[in-house]
């Protein structure tokens, strides 16, 4: 018995799948696609052992597509063009039955490989089905996700988990030889964090633990065999999220204390140096910004310093920062600037940009007027000259103000003698 219970017991059918009925329930999504025949290229987002492998199995099955697998940690361009050309050879286009090609943790394929898949996308000679458990909007180029429907796979929820158990005490062939009560599951639920894997995983250690053929299941004997000394951090599931959370809104909230808990929580639990120091870059701009620029600078060089370095080592450098960030001054005043601009845009269209801020490269262009009665700042006092910047029909619209510190206090008072009462500074 080599092949673990989540594997004997993982569904062939739409019939034995469980959870996702909003996908695959009668009336699901993905059902009326099979119902029809047609498949699109897909992605599958969601925490990890949320079905996203097997479901990709059942919709080639119950659909009668050649299915090839490939796993994005293993696999380089090569492998994706020697499955195209296999694709291509049986048929694509040409049939209903195109290929479906399953990429296994999509996210991890660099730009060059993603850029691979689109061709054959596009022409339809393989159906591309992807699995992820990072938010593909980061991870995936736009090209190719423009390609695909993103469906979101959730957490199994506990009824879900406890139809598992039975399903697994009833028909298992290894597992329906002994006698098992289901006393408590509490434990074993909490355990699997809402991952079918891992709970099958873990109720089998325990079943094969003991040596009677008659098990009773409780929380204790649960605790007692999953000898869990570890921090429990998952860094591709739910936790990996909520953790990164509390540690950001802990910088913002000035605690160095809280930063370097949920800090210390994440370099146990195995988190990548590079995402932790990505997250720090992004809180020094949105949380900090002008009220402390070097926090921006501090953050980079963190972020250069952990990329080289790598664990162990990467924690000091990681605490440093984050210390540092939580005892800066915050502003959020470009971060609201940015967002304030984008929403003028998109409710004002594409202005025209006034004729003397134009560039005029071409003689046509100088006649036209582009760059006439611009001013050159530095040819005027104190570098300043007042003249417009901003389309006039958003003439005098404020867009950035200076939060309450220190710096950008000055920042306001520069502003005011500059500007007088134009901006409201």
């Amino acid at each position: 018995m080599n092949e673990p219970l989540a594997e004997r017991l993982r569904p062939k059918t739409l019939n034995d799948y469980v959870s996702q009925t909003h996908l695959v329930g009668p009336q699901g999504t993905l059902t009326l696609h099979i119902k029809h025949g047609l498949i699109p290229s897909m992605l599958f987002w969601g925490p990890p052992g949320t079905g996203k492998t097997t479901l990709a199995n059942i919709i080639a099955t119950e659909s009668g597509r050649p299915f090839y697998t490939l796993s994005a940690i293993n696999s380089g361009v090569k492998d994706i063009r020697d499955v195209i050309d296999k694709a291509k050879q049986s048929g694509g286009l040409f049939t209903t039955k195109n290929p479906i090609l399953f990429i296994d943790e999509i996210h991890r394929f660099s730009k060059s490989q993603q850029d691979s898949l689109l061709q054959a996308v596009e022409k339809g000679w393989i159906t591309l089905i992807g699995a992820t458990t990072e938010n593909p909007s980061f991870e995936v180029i736009p090209a190719l996700l423009s390609r695909c429907q993103v469906y979101v796979l959730e957490s199994f929820s506990r009824t879900d988990l406890e139809t598992l158990l039975k399903r697994a005490i009833e028909k298992d062939e290894y597992i329906s030889k002994k006698r098992i009560t289901l006393k408590e599951t509490s434990a074993l639920l909490k355990l699997s964090g809402g991952d079918a894997r891992k709970l099958l995983n873990i109720f089998e250690l325990i079943v094969n633990s003991e040596i009677s053929n008659h098990v009773s299941i409780t929380n204790e004997l649960v605790l007692q065999k999953v000898q869990n000394n570890t921090v429990h951090y998952d860094k591709t599931g739910e936790q990996h999220y909520d953790i990164i959370s509390a540690f950001i809104k802990s910088i913002r909230g000035s605690d160095p204390n809280g930063a370097v808990y949920w800090l210390a929580r994440m370099i146990e639990g195995g988190e990548d140096v590079k995402f932790i120091a990505r997250r720090l870059l992004i809180s020094a701009s949105e949380d900090i910004g002008n009220a402390n620029p070097t926090a921006l600078v501090i953050a980079n060089n963190t972020f250069q310093a952990v990329s080289t370095i790598g664990f162990p080592e990467s924690r000091i450098i990681l605490s440093q920062c984050a210390t540092y960030l939580a005892c800066s001054p915050k502003s959020n005043a470009a971060y609201a600037a940015i967002g304030k601009a984008q929403q003028l845009v998109r409710e004002t269209g594409n202005l025209s940009v006034p004729l003397e801020l134009r560039n005029a490269p071409t003689k046509l262009m100088k006649e036209l007027g582009y760059g006439d009665n611009y001013k050159y700042a530095h040819n005027y006092e104190n570098s300043f000259a007042n003249q417009e910047f901003l389309p006039k029909e958003v003439s005098g619209t404020t867009l950035y103000e200076p939060g309450n510190n220190m710096r950008e206090d000055a920042h306001r008072n520069f502003l005011k003698q500059r500007w007088k009462d134009k901006y409201g500074y």
